[in-house]
């Protein structure tokens, strides 16, 4: 049997009305193409005064098929915008010194990592120091003269046996690869190698890295200087049996002698500290591991000396997450996801909360996954990275309550475009009544009066959620005439600890009830065609996109991405393996078969009728490629129209990343569905 590739289905696609012919003018519609021009901001650095902003401008070179990420500041006041760093190479990570005068930031220009601090009045840029790997979590000393980092240092890799000597000159094969460690890949990196993440320091005039923490375990940021400089905050898991648990500790770190002293221990995570400036408390956020598929992460704060912690948001149904002290110490401020929205919220340290913020987005481009990144100036200006389902990441300023947005990064792509207009859907759940987050997209041009086939979009996870946000995908399905339905089933964040544990050991499940219902609302609307349904989704939605069409067979087609769909096989070959049977099965298969195939859509595959292209990156290691080439298989045995596509290179993170790929994706899956779309 022949395997369909990328190429061939993206070829498919253009002889079908998803690819229109050449054009004599301009599109008026998204086209694969446009993915090629689009920018996005992410990781907005507002200075100590409130008066400029730093951010990360990403975008897309056509000719090496790859992100570019280059540097930009903006003046506040007038909103000038110009480029700090750009160039041949990559640019990130930029961190203001504490008197505002200077910045830190990450560049790869000479083609390895370069640690690069520049003086705002001069433009004149230093290369620190140059690193043998890529430096993480940079925080100034306040005094200005030291920057930390965090860094993998490599180790000697595990030997079996005297290796044999080699004749000079001659080829041979690679050495025997040995790993005695549970976690020994990760998805995007594949075969991890041997070593461990350290924290460092350097002058910031430049000179020769110190490494201050050792020993085999991963010291991660981000990293939080005492205001005395003596001292750094960090996160890691150095207790026993570390590699199987998640049971990270905020550390005390002496920059001084590298002695490291333990402020928190209990039985779960504690993560991003963050010193209060005067240096008498110290932020952090982390839950009580209490074995659950989800815990809502929480923000504490304890003395300098580790005594008298307390929880700040018990109140708050929300997990939140970066952590940044108000100037005076009074409050802190944080991120939140809140019904598929993401939020600023400031907590004072009696526990008042309340919203600053709102409307934020992420860096992710294909699908409309809730997000989003901001930081706090003295004055208390907020810079955030903002966007709408018709508009990616944008900078803006929120100032008195009162937000202004800096930039419009795609204003001229989208000139004369006509886009999805994206709107919530009420939707109950048929189980039990639960309201449902939901959003519809229409076409361009939609005419209310007609009838459209329909695309349900599922998101992965399953702990995650969509939201009201730009995405690629959706805009590419509704400019091909789809009417396209995402939704927050059970399961999903932002809707509080106890909607996200519905699934707890029960997934998939209720979630079936859930986005079914949200498509017989879609239908209740007037403009979507019962009989011209389909269904997609990756990695969660993948599972779930599996597990629909083995419970019905409503859907003209299906396209499962990156999905698990063996439990059983799942648990054994991901990098998630420990993670995902630990919590969301509490046994391991061998003490619970029943169980695992209960939940495993192949357990359905003998019911499936419907017409099922199978998605998967051939790098990935989440769900492994084994979980779809086991349907695929499963499907042609029964004799039900399938296609196995790869794509080459590409992980379950990077699923997405090349835009070509993305392109080829995308048009591959209308070109599956338009084959089995009844043209009316």
């Amino acid at each position: 049997m022949r395997r369909a590739s990328l190429a061939a289905l993206l070829l498919l696609a253009t002889v079908s009305p998803v690819v229109a012919a050449p054009a004599e003018a301009p599109a008026r519609i998204f086209q694969p193409q446009d993915i090629f021009g689009l920018e996005y901001a992410g990781d907005p650095q507002i200075s100590p005064d409130g008066k400029t902003i730093v951010y990360v401008r990403n975008s897309y070179d056509i000719m090496t098929d790859r992100a570019k990420r280059a540097i930009w500041t903006i003046d506040v006041a007038s909103g000038a915008h110009s480029p700090l760093a750009a160039g041949a190479g990559s640019y990130g990570s930029p961190r203001w010194s504490p008197d505002g005068k200077r910045l830190a930031y990450v560049s790869t220009e000479e083609g390895r990592p370069l640690l690069f601090v520049r003086w705002l009045g001069s433009g004149e840029a230093v290369r620190v120091a140059s690193l043998p790997q890529a430096p993480g979590s940079i925080a100034w000393s306040p005094d200005g003269q030291t920057i930390a980092f965090s860094m993998f240092v490599p180790s000697d890799a595990p030997k079996l046996g005297a290796p044999l000597a080699k004749p000079e000159g001659a080829q041979w094969a690679e050495p025997l690869k040995v790993t005695t460690e549970i976690n020994y890949k990760a998805d995007g990196a594949g075969i991890l190698r041997t070593g461990f993440t350290h924290v460092f320091t350097v002058s910031a005039d430049g000179g020769a890295p110190r490494q201050l923490t050792f020993g085999e375990f991963d010291d991660r940021g981000p990293l939080s200087w005492t205001p005395d400089g003596r001292s750094i905050l960090l996160s890691a898991r150095r207790g026993d049996d570390w590699r199987r648990n998640g049971n990270s500790e905020v550390y005390k770190l002496s920059a001084v002698d590298g002695t490291l002293t333990a402020l928190t221990n209990r039985n779960g995570p504690d993560d991003e500290p963050a010193m209060s400036p005067d240096g008498k408390l110290i932020a952090y956020t982390g839950y009580d591991d209490k074995l659950m598929g989800y815990h809502n992460r929480r923000l504490y704060v304890m003395n300098a000396d580790g005594s008298n912690s307390r929880v700040l948001t018990g109140s708050l149904d929300r997990s939140v997450g970066s952590p940044q002290w108000s100037a005076d110490g009074k409050s802190l401020y944080v991120d939140y996801d809140d019904e598929g929205v993401t939020k600023v919220g400031r907590v004072t340290l009696d526990g008042r909360f309340s919203t600053v913020a709102t409307g934020l987005t992420g860096e992710g481009m294909d699908r409309p996954y809730s997000g989003g990144a901001y930081s706090v100036a003295d004055n208390g200006a907020i810079a955030v990275t903002v966007g709408t389902p018709t508009q990616p990441s944008d900078i803006a300023v929120v100032q008195g309550g009162k937000v202004r947005q800096l930039t419009r990064l795609n204003q001229s792509l989208f000139a004369g475009k006509s886009l999805a207009k994206v709107e919530p859907l009420a939707v109950k759940s048929s189980f039990d009544q639960r309201p449902v987050g939901a959003w519809i997209a229409t076409p361009p041009n939609f005419d209310p009066t007609k009838k459209y086939p329909l695309i349900l979009e599922i998101h992965g996870g399953p702990f995650s959620a969509y939201g009201p946000a730009f995405a690629t995908d959706v805009q590419l399905y509704a400019a091909a005439g789809y009417v396209v339905l995402y939704t927050n089933p059970r399961g999903s964040t932002s809707y509080g600890e106890e909607f996200a544990n519905l699934i707890h050991h029960n997934y998939p499940s209720q979630d079936y009830d859930d986005l079914i219902s949200a498509v017989d609302a879609a239908i209740a609307k007037g403009f979507v065609d019962p009989d011209n349904l389909f269904v997609t989704g990756g990695s969660g939605g993948g599972v779930l996109t599996a597990w629909i069409i083995g419970k019905t067979n409503r859907f003209k087609a299906a396209a499962v991405q990156k999905p698990v769909i063996n439990w059983s096989s799942q648990i054994l070959t991901s990098d998630g393996a420990v993670t995902q049977s630990k919590y969301w099965f509490g046994k391991m298969p061998w003490e619970d078969p029943e169980g695992y195939w209960r939940r495993s859509p192949l357990s359905l595959v003998g019911n499936v009728t419907t017409p099922t292209m199978v998605v998967v990156g051939e790098q990935d290691m989440r769900t492994p490629v084994g979980e779809a080439e086991q349907y695929y298989t499963a499907l042609q045995i029964r004799k039900v129209p399938t296609t196995l596509v790869k794509v080459p290179g590409a992980g379950h993170g990077s699923f997405a990343a090349r835009p070509s790929q993305s392109a080829a994706k995308t048009n591959a899956i209308l070109a599956w569905f338009d084959r089995y779309r009844a043209k009316k």
